[in-house]
């Protein structure tokens, strides 16, 4: 009879420690890691490992999963690659709590903030909740792919608690105050594993109006922060702009230290400011040295906008040509676009938007480029369009236009082109190396789940392996344990998950066996596999040969055994 349910034999461990990878096997045992090292005992399975990487499942703590969850089984695309527990709830925006009254009004702000559609959530979403400990109920009652945890947005709880007053952004009263805080604590108590808001002015509804919490005062955040402290569990995250970054800067490290609840800061590079994220980090540090946890959640490589003609952006829509065709078939517009008359008086015009993304894609046309069928996330200068159409003889306008129309809007990694919006300033990741080698930085940010047709990101910790670890040739790489304990147990403990994140015995069985040479990430693609026939961008990747969950394989050489131990995990 065997010992064990399954032996992963003969592999290269990075335990997630951080320490030197060694060769051994992993026994697992009713769901946990049983014994790691040379295991002479069976296993009722038994996975050949040799020459494989093996690591524990990787922690995502930036997702926006709410709405997927209630219709789902699998958590993709982060369940692709190697994320066994996924975190939602972020940026202050989700489904709960919620009235009957304010469905439309939080769906709208998800759709503008998250570019999930509209149809998709009022399909998908079957609101058998309103208090945020119903939410979790709901979702308890359901089965997946891999785990996840809740957190309170805050956006969801300021109209439940305020109303209209709190979609307009009105000042709460010391009464809305309390009340916020006495069901952010009550969510915490029931299992949300942190509280969440959003200060940027990039998060607005899709009606155009900022998100509910753009201006909320300290004594708002304060007050909801002290009362989720007393419950002595539950982190914050917040993302700003920091627009008086000093002010800003002093008010979350005193609601740290009052509430003493940890606090993650969204920290990128921008164009506008590229420098202002060595400012940030050096606050957070100061913050740490002083006693006050405090993270920067930061991103491997550009955070960028992917644009094409089946998109949500593409920079041709601020063209009034464009605009006659905006809404017809792809090939309808792809025929137009081809037509030399068509395209012609097209480029002849001017311009104009009131998108504040769009503006962007405008202005700055030529710093746009290709990911390529093999997805190059740094791409020399000479990749961009500006550089291309030089060469080329023609107009940044005309190259893209060109790209957009490969194999008929389709080609893959030609037809969409990213315009890196964050942390690609100085057209190179060497701030993205700094920002991951700091002592206080949490690897973040991917918001699987969310921005359906604008950006793809969920496949964040494959580029961390294969880019940083082995691919980069323009500046140093990171080291593979470094990179491993950094998006397992390091984010892990950052939302205060201590089961899970390393391989020993006792802690929870998610695992990944990695063919470490074979990892390679395959271009966007679009699928209509959401409610509705709803559209989103996903992203494949080869190398993962078995990613498991409680002991449990969930995919096998990329592809779902059905198997679906994953559950809601509870504070």
């Amino acid at each position: 009879m065997a010992s064990f349910d399954l032996v992963i034999r003969g592999g290269r461990i990075a335990d997630g420690s951080g320490g030197d990878i060694f060769t051994g096997d992993v026994a697992v045992k009713d769901g946990l890691v049983a014994e790691v090292g040379e295991v002479t005992a069976k296993g009722a399975r038994e996975i050949d490992a040799d020459g494989a990487l093996v690591t524990p499942g990787f922690v995502d703590i930036h997702t926006h999963y709410d709405g997927q969850v209630t219709w789902a089984s699998q958590l993709t695309p982060s369940s692709w690659h190697g994320v066994t527990t996924a975190i939602m709830g972020n940026c202050g925006v989700g489904f709960a709590p919620c009235k009957p009254q304010d469905h439309d009004r939080l769906i709208r702000l998800m759709e503008g903030v998250e570019d999930i559609p509209f149809p998709v959530l009022a399909d998908g979403l079957p609101w058998d909740w309103e208090s945020f400990p119903d939410y979790l109920d709901s979702l308890s009652n359901k089965q997946f792919d891999i785990d996840f945890a809740a957190q309170v947005p805050h956006a969801a709880l300021r109209v439940y608690v305020m109303g209209e007053r709190g979609a307009n952004r009105d000042k709460a009263s010391a009464d809305d105050i309390a009340a916020m805080g006495k069901l952010a604590r009550e969510a915490v108590e029931a299992g949300a594993i942190g509280f969440t808001t959003s200060r940027t002015l990039n998060h607005q509804t899709s009606e155009g109006d900022p998100t509910p919490t753009l201006t909320a005062a300290e004594d708002e955040l304060m007050g909801i922060a002290l009362e989720i402290g007393k419950a002595d569990k539950g982190v914050l995250q917040v993302v700003s702009d920091f627009r008086k970054r000093r002010d800003e800067m002093d008010m979350f490290q005193r609601i740290v230290e009052r509430s003493g609840r940890p606090m993650s800061i969204s920290v990128a590079q921008t164009d506008l400011a590229p420098d202002a994220w060595k400012w940030l980090l050096a606050e957070i540090e100061g913050a740490n040295e002083r006693g006050l946890e405090m993270r920067a959640q930061v991103a491997p490589r550009p955070v960028g906008i992917l644009v094409g003609l089946e998109l949500t952006l593409n920079p041709f829509t601020a063209y009034p040509a464009f605009r006659e065709i905006e809404d017809a078939p792809l090939s309808e517009k792809v025929a137009k676009l081809s037509d030399p008359d068509f395209r012609a008086r097209l480029l002849s015009q001017e311009p104009s938007s009131d998108h504040p993304f769009v503006q962007s894609l405008i202005r700055q046309f030529g710093l746009m480029f290709p990911l390529g069928d093999v997805p190059d996330y740094e791409p020399t200068p000479d990749k961009m369009l500006k550089a291309q159409a030089e060469r080329a003889g023609k107009s940044v306008e005309e190259l893209a236009l060109d790209y957009m129309l490969a194999d008929g809007g389709r080609g893959p990694g030609t037809a969409m082109l990213l315009f890196p919006f964050l942390n690609y300033a100085n057209g190179s990741l060497d701030p993205s190396y700094e920002m991951m080698r700091h002592p206080n930085a949490v690897m973040g940010l991917s918001d699987g789940g969310a921005h359906m047709g604008t950006i793809c990101d969920g496949s964040f910790p494959t580029t961390l392996l294969q880019h940083w670890t082995r691919d980069r040739t323009r500046g140093p790489k990171l080291d593979l344990p470094f990179v491993v304990r950094a998006q397992t147990a390091a984010t892990a403990r950052a939302v205060g998950l201590r089961d899970r994140g390393l391989l020993r015995p006792g802690l929870k069985a998610d695992i990944n066996v990695i063919d470490y040479d074979g990892l390679r990430l395959h271009a966007p693609e679009i699928r209509h596999d959401l409610p509705g026939g709803g559209r989103r961008l996903l992203q494949r990747a080869d190398g993962y040969l078995a990613t498991i969950v409680s002991g449990d394989v969930i995919y096998e050489n990329a592809e779902p055994t059905g198997a679906l131990p994953g559950r809601l995990v509870r504070s």
